[in-house]
């Protein structure tokens, strides 16, 4: 009896009843399941609701796999899809709060989740669903600028998928997700919105320019801090260098003084010392003459200039009498020379010893 039946059911053509009683074709529009004739035994596909009516009154809601119906009584009015389901959200007109209308399509994704509310609590779910994605998008946009519409098309989604969700909850419609797949603006607005790109690129240009040439010049100038700098400690270096030198040489000189002075006062402990200092100072006094007369406008010169027994003898004379008075003053003035010469070495020692230590 069942083989039977099973090919009945291959054999007849599948038609979709009414309440009106017309028969209609089963192909649907957008893949909507059609409705199949009561053959006693069903087979329900997996993802499918198929809904069953008694006596036109809801019975139960079949589960896949097989299931066994009343003949003539039981009716199969409803089949619905429990997979997600993509819905096209025709163009529309959409109005920003900055006044600027918009051009706007979309993709709805959403499911069923309760068969009978589907079924029952709605006509046309499909029609239902996108005249509510429309004016919802409508409502969202109204609520946004033109800038905003764009740097927010994320929250803009998730906006509308919540303001689906609570409205179609008692359709037993869930909207997972809805997608904006295109936005078109008034040509003036994009060429409007065309040139604020453009005058964006130049400004950024501009200002990154700017901070190269900033950069540069710091760039510059940092250099230019840094030579000075080197500049100045390799002059200071020099300036210690040179005092260096020049306190190396002051200690030399005051070195080289003391010891000079130490033979001279080693020298005038003798006779013959006495008489060589008597005649250095005749030398001296006579050097001091040619320089007195050179730095003078007036040319002094000799009454005879070519006498030299006459020089000779003026300068003997000088030195006779430069050694009478040294040996006159010496006995009284010896050692308070060398007192004194001593007293004048300690002190170059003295002065030497300081100068190290300001070196060091």
């Amino acid at each position: 009896m069942s083989r039977l039946l099973f090919s009945a059911r291959r054999l007849m053509p599948q038609q979709d009843f009414l309440l009106a009683g017309s028969c209609i074709s089963t192909q649907s529009t957008r893949g909507k399941a059609s409705t199949p004739m009561n053959t006693v035994v069903m087979f329900v596909p997996q993802q499918e609701a198929w809904v069953v009516e008694r006596m036109g009154r809801f019975h139960r809601i079949l589960d896949p796999g097989l299931n066994i119906l009343v003949p003539v009584a039981d009716k199969i009015k409803y089949v619905q899809s429990l997979k997600e389901i993509a819905i096209d959200v025709p163009k529309q007109s959409a109005i920003t709060s900055d006044n600027v209308t918009l051009s706007i399509d979309g993709v709805l994704y959403l499911r069923i989740i309760d068969p009978y509310r589907a079924s029952y609590g709605v006509e046309d779910p499909e029609f239902a669903i996108t005249q509510l994605a429309q004016t919802t998008m409508r409502s969202e946009l109204g609520k946004m600028s033109l800038d905003k519409v764009f740097r927010e098309r994320e929250s803009l989604n998730v906006s509308i998928v919540d303001s689906i969700n609570k409205a179609s909850e008692a359709w037993g419609i869930a909207c997972l997700r809805y997608e904006i797949r295109d936005i078109r603006l008034p040509t003036r607005v994009h060429e409007a919105m065309q040139m604020q790109v453009e005058a964006e690129r130049r400004k950024r240009a501009a200002i990154l320019e700017s901070e190269g040439v900033r950069e540069a010049e710091i760039n510059i100038a940092e250099g230019k801090r840094k030579s000075r700098i080197l500049a100045s400690e390799a002059e200071r270096q020099e300036h210690i260098n040179k005092a260096s030198g020049e306190a190396a040489a002051m200690i030399a000189v005051a070195d080289a003084r003391a010891r000079s002075l130490q033979a001279i006062a080693k020298s005038l402990a003798h006779t013959d010392g006495k008489n060589a200092a008597s005649l250095t100072l005749a030398e001296q006094y006579i050097e001091a003459f040619k320089k007195l007369a050179k730095s003078n406008n007036t040319m002094i010169l000799p009454s005879n200039p070519g006498d030299v027994t006459g020089f000779v003898a003026q300068a003997m004379a000088v030195y006779n009498h430069v050694s009478k008075q040294g040996n006159d003053a010496l006995p009284s003035n010896i050692e308070s020379c060398g007192d004194t010469k001593k007293a004048e070495y300690n002190s170059l020692n003295e002065e030497k010893a300081a100068v190290k230590i300001n070196i060091e």
